[in-house]
């Protein structure tokens, strides 16, 4: 079975336990958390991942490592020690904000821009890409992109617009292409 399969069951099912017990924010931010932690230290990764070190050695570090977590979320990476599936932890994050952003009506949106854009440029891009996303709101995050000339390119979920120079540069050259065949 796929990967993303997997997380995603095991990310619906957690969902649908903690919107049950109104925690998604703080289960969201908790998940967030702990996908920073497992991405920056690859030795834990390899911890949890090798195959002579006990199930219960692994819960005790988890347990030990994320002490304010709430339990949701630590019985969620018990089970995932339990059955050797700890390496698609951060895919099983991204499918739990996916649910989450989908029942909030919120969705994500990666701003690529020459310059960091200012809090009014941010709130101006996320009121008018939200109504062409079909959702109330959008979180932006500003990424710095040194190869853009000028311009915005937006990538929410698997959709891209690109507002860049470069793009329409890009764009002329292809019609300029086409017509001279």
């Amino acid at each position: 079975m796929s990967v993303t399969i997997v997380s995603k069951r095991y990310a619906s099912a957690l969902f649908d336990i903690v919107l049950a017990s109104s925690a998604v924010d703080e289960t969201e931010k908790e998940l967030n958390e702990i996908k920073k932690v497992l991405r920056a230290d690859q030795e834990l990764n390899d911890f949890l991942v090798h195959p002579k070190i006990t199930a219960d050695k692994k819960k005790h570090l988890i347990a030990e490592a994320f002490k304010g977590v709430s339990t949701y979320v630590l019985h969620t990476m018990y089970l995932l020690i339990d059955r050797g599936r700890t390496n698609i932890f951060p895919e099983m994050t991204s499918e739990f904000v996916k649910l989450a952003n989908r029942t909030k009506q919120i969705d994500d949106a990666i701003v690529y821009s020459v310059k960091p854009l200012s809090g009014a440029e941010i709130q101006s891009l996320s009121e008018v890409f939200a109504k062409k996303a079909g959702v109330t709101s959008l979180r932006v995050e500003n990424v710095i992109d040194k190869d853009l000339i000028g311009g915005v390119k937006i990538r929410i979920g698997n959709r891209i617009y690109d507002g860049s120079v470069s793009g329409k540069l890009s764009r002329i050259e292809r019609q300029l292409a086409g017509e001279n065949r």
